[in-house]
């Protein structure tokens, strides 16, 4: 590492630690005051709700800090700034708290230039250049200055798809409750319409679109911080497949149907204690959701969902963390169609089956791994960029060694996919680069049970 970048580290350090002017030298202090820097677009109250604590509250002088932290943690974790540093000065037990912040670049017009399929290796195995989408996903992040969020995708290529979302995360005045609404047009030249030997199967229509669906959706959420929230969502869909797709899977959507119609409610909590959201190495994670699906039209058979996920991240040592948890799903129906025995290959993966898709009504999911800290910059400067919202750079590479196990319980579609009711297993070693914007990017080496093995590239913390 050059002088200059290492002087530069070093004084990111003290940037981002703990500045005690003057330490208290009673037992209790009192908030005496709270100040906010740096936070130009971002509301004061916005913040000012994350915090434990407010003026004139009283704390032990021996929690301070810890608390002070914990708080720098829950303003740092709304994602909505790359640093958040606090300094505190006591004079005759009043504390004086000053929170200093530098703010993101809030609006991304993101060129969207990706391909059709599950994952990088499902598309090489394919190494199709027409399964290529591509257009702009627009995201105006922190809307008016209270952390709301508008989403606009307009998307062509291979699939089309038009969404639009906002989150308003704050519509009472005690800052609990809030919404989430959103829209959805998706339609695609071809169709996954079958799956055998746990590979999907698709049909490209020539005249015309095999698959289309529309959906809104609407949720109220309770948000006690940026930790806790729970809430209710509903929602309303609309598909259909053409003729040719229902010939070939009569069981796509059951009897032959072409079209459906439901309602979906979904009650969700989430708990999230992670020190940071975006590669976590401690704290934990927990959510669980329950939701029922009717069908209108007599255009299917009701069904309701179970899920849950938990996971634990330790700290073993200085530079040595631990990662273990477990997710899984039941599906309780009289009926299912092949379109919802969605198990393990989407949102859920066995790391080594990248390549395959695992139906199934039920499924449990188990991971662990352990991460070595190579390298962490907390802030490098770029000085060809002037903009201080872009020209400091994060970066932190962990080597990671892993371990996965899975199990998925179908009694309708097994036939013909052998992983099905059977025990997966993979492990493997990796890379894992983390820069700012939350941006994380995994290099990976696998090995699974059936013997499969290679490397994998992948774009988001794997649990």
């Amino acid at each position: 590492m050059q002088p200059r970048y290492f002087l530069f580290f070093i004084l990111s350090l003290f940037c981002t630690g703990l500045v005690h002017a003057m330490p208290c030298a009673v037992s209790v202090a009192v908030i005496d005051s709270v100040s906010l820097n740096g936070n130009d677009i971002t509301k004061n109250q916005v913040l000012l709700a994350e915090l434990t604590f407010k003026v004139g509250d009283s704390i032990a002088t021996s929690d301070l800090e810890q608390v002070l932290e914990q708080n720098r943690k829950r303003i740092s974790n709304l994602r909505l700034f790359h640093e958040v540093s606090y300094t505190y000065t006591c004079t005759e037990g009043r504390v004086a708290v000053v929170y200093t912040m530098q703010e993101r670049w809030y609006l991304y017009p993101i060129p969207i230039l990706e391909l059709a399929d599950r994952n990088f290796n499902a598309w090489l195995e394919k190494k199709d250049y027409s399964r290529i989408d591509y257009g702009i996903n627009l995201v105006r992040r922190n809307f008016r200055g209270r952390n709301e969020e508008v989403r606009v995708r307009l998307q062509q290529g291979f699939n089309k798809r038009l969404e639009l979302g906002y989150r308003v995360p704050y519509i009472s005045r005690t800052h609990k409750v809030g919404i989430d609404l959103g829209v959805a047009d998706y339609r695609s030249r071809t169709i996954n319409y079958t799956v055998r030997n746990n590979k999907q199967r698709f049909f490209e229509q020539q005249n015309g679109l095999p698959i289309h669906r529309t959906s809104f959706s609407g949720a109220v959420i309770r948000r006690q911080s940026v930790e806790r929230q729970e809430g209710l969502r509903l929602s309303y869909h609309q598909e259909k497949i053409s003729d040719s797709v229902a010939y070939l899977n009569p069981d796509y959507y059951r009897d032959n149907i072409e079209q459906r119609q439901y309602l979906r409610a979904e009650l969700f909590k989430a708990i999230n204690l992670r020190n940071n959201f975006a590669y976590p190495l401690t704290g934990s994670y927990f959510e669980a959701a329950v939701s029922h699906t009717l069908f209108l039209n007599q255009t299917g058979s009701a069904f309701t969902a179970l899920r849950a996920k938990y996971v634990n991240y330790s700290k073993l040592s200085e530079k040595f963390y631990y990662t273990v948890g477990a997710e899984g799903q039941l599906r309780l129906a009289k009926r299912h169609a092949f379109a919802d025995n969605i198990a393990l290959g989407y949102r859920a993966l066995v790391r080594g089956y990248e390549l395959y898709v695992v139906g199934g009504q039920h499924y449990a999911l188990f991971k662990q791994g352990v991460s070595y800290e190579l390298l962490k910059l907390e802030s490098m400067r770029v000085k060809q960029i002037k903009n201080p919202k872009f020209n400091r750079i994060p970066i932190a590479i962990y080597m990671n060694a892993f371990t996965d196990a899975a199990y998925a319980a179908d009694k309708v579609y097994n036939q013909e996919n052998p992983l099905a009711n059977r025990l997966l297993a993979g492990g493997g070693f990796g890379l894992h680069f983390v820069t700012f914007y939350d941006i994380v990017l995994r290099l990976e080496y696998t090995l699974n049970r059936e013997g499969d093995r290679g490397f994998y590239l992948n774009g988001r913390f794997p649990f």
